[in-house]
């Protein structure tokens, strides 16, 4: 792929035109979109948090880039999601990054049709920057496949937490459900604790009428939790709250539109939002306000300590069909990132496209994307569906764009003809000494094709 910012100072063109008039065998096989552009769109370096990037593109692969597009490196495995390991936690070895291995064979209610990866794994694990595999799990899980999904974390004894499925029967079912289940796997490949979602289907919150509804949904992926992460560190527990205990696990549910604590010793959910809130505003009232209805969100987590907002929920609110029954939606609406206080349960910042002096729809994924706060209080984001990647101020200034050109089959329902997309499920900042001594990047800004 040839960078996008040099092609533009050699030709002195917009972006658009530039993208057009590229020779196709200059450009990657099946790049999509192709009728707008891709890579870097605009980049402000002095006012901007500047990292790599990682993320698995919908060509299967993951990939490194640096602000201005490059892709500095890239191993031939996807991650559902691919996540960098802290060095603190491999033994000083830097490079390491969490992705699927190999997957399953042949077809079932773990496959998504049309998928390439994410619900047929069958083995999990960490490869080295060289690409090699430095640990493997999935033949001790139950029937011999890890079937790890949507989320992973590295814990400090070598250890992995896997959210993962199951086939499982619940009373009240008609029929088998793909059960949600968490894995405690020791560095040795041994289970050392089982938490499944069905177990606690009275602590989520929904009312009689709405579990009936949970059993009998007309997808055996009934909730569909795809966030599992620990609280981690955080003032809440220091000042006395329990609920917020550091190995405590946050989870969200996309399907019931809840998110919700485990308690690491009980398993009990401890603390809980939704599934039902107020119906959202569509005027955007000012903040701080309760928090109103998020639909299928995505990424629910406490900002870390050390960075601005730290200990508040962040969350991608996709506004994305979801709920049982399902909440109403605007025509005109988009998605939102919101920042919540979980104890008061009051939204203290949030971001929609009009933040951006665009109209709402301007910023819309119905499904999968994710969110993160940087350490200078610019918050990223995935606009997953789009496969678009941005940058925002706390005033919602747009300081970093880019558009993922790797495209791939799309996780599609039904129809007649293959469909390709440049889909991109989770993204994620990597500070630059991340990588091995050497690993190059550049940061060359890129003004907006209006501002040219």
């Amino acid at each position: 792929m040839f960078p996008i910012q040099p092609l533009l100072s050699l030709l002195g063109g917009s972006l658009l035109l530039v993208c057009a008039s590229v020779p196709a065998m200059m450009t990657r096989a099946h790049a999509t979109p192709s009728v707008f552009p891709t890579g870097v769109t605009q980049y402000a370096p002095d006012r901007t948090y500047n990292s790599f990037i990682l993320f698995s593109g919908a060509d299967n692969h993951t990939h490194l880039i640096d602000m201005d597009g490059h892709e500095v490196h890239a191993w031939h495995q996807a991650g559902f999601p691919s996540r960098f390991i802290d060095p603190a936690l491999s033994g000083g070895e830097k490079g390491l990054v969490g992705v699927q291995l190999t997957e399953i064979a042949g077809d079932g209610t773990h496959k998504i049709p049309g998928a390439v990866a994410g619900f047929r794994d069958r083995t999990f694990g960490y490869v080295n920057w060289q690409g090699k595999t430095v640990w493997e799990w999935g033949i001790e899980a139950p029937g011999g496949n890890a079937r790890q999904h949507h989320d992973w974390v590295r814990l400090h004894d070598g250890g992995s937490l896997l959210l993962a499925n199951q086939d499982r029967h619940l009373a009240g079912a008609p029929s088998p459900v793909l059960e949600d289940v968490i894995y405690d796997v020791a560095a040795d490949g041994k289970i050392r604790w089982t938490w499944k979602a069905g177990d606690h289907l009275t602590e989520f919150g929904f009312t009689p009428e709405q579990l009936k509804l949970v059993l009998h949904a007309p997808s055996p992926d009934y909730l569909h939790i795809n966030n599992m992460q620990l609280v981690g560190d955080n003032h809440w527990f220091r000042e006395g709250d329990t609920r917020f205990a550091p190995d405590n696990i946050i989870i969200d549910s996309r399907q019931a539109n809840f998110i919700a604590i485990i308690d690491r010793k009980s398993g009990r959910i401890v603390w809980r939002l939704g599934p039902d809130l107020p119906q959202r505003n569509f005027r955007k009232p000012s903040v701080p306000y309760p928090v109103d209805q998020f639909v299928g969100q995505h990424d629910a987590h406490l900002i870390a300590d050390g960075l601005p907002g730290a200990g508040n929920l962040l969350v991608f609110d996709n506004q994305g069909e979801a709920g049982y029954p399902p909440r109403p939606l605007q025509t005109t609406g988009g998605s939102r990132i919101l920042e919540i206080n979980p104890v008061t349960a009051q939204v203290v910042w949030q971001y929609t496209g009009e933040d951006s002096g665009n109209p709402p729809w301007s910023f819309f994924s119905s499904f999968i994307s994710s969110v993160d706060r940087l350490p200078n209080g610019n918050t990223l984001i995935d606009e997953g569906m789009n496969g678009r990647f941005f940058q925002v101020t706390p005033a919602g200034d747009i300081v970093w764009e880019y558009v993922s050109p790797f495209s791939g089959n799309t996780p599609s329902q039904g129809g007649t003809r293959p469909t390709r997309s440049n889909w991109v499920y989770r993204i994620q900042p990597v500070p630059y000494d991340w990588a091995p001594a050497g690993t190059p990047h550049t940061q060359t800004p890129v003004r907006p094709a209006a501002q040219k």
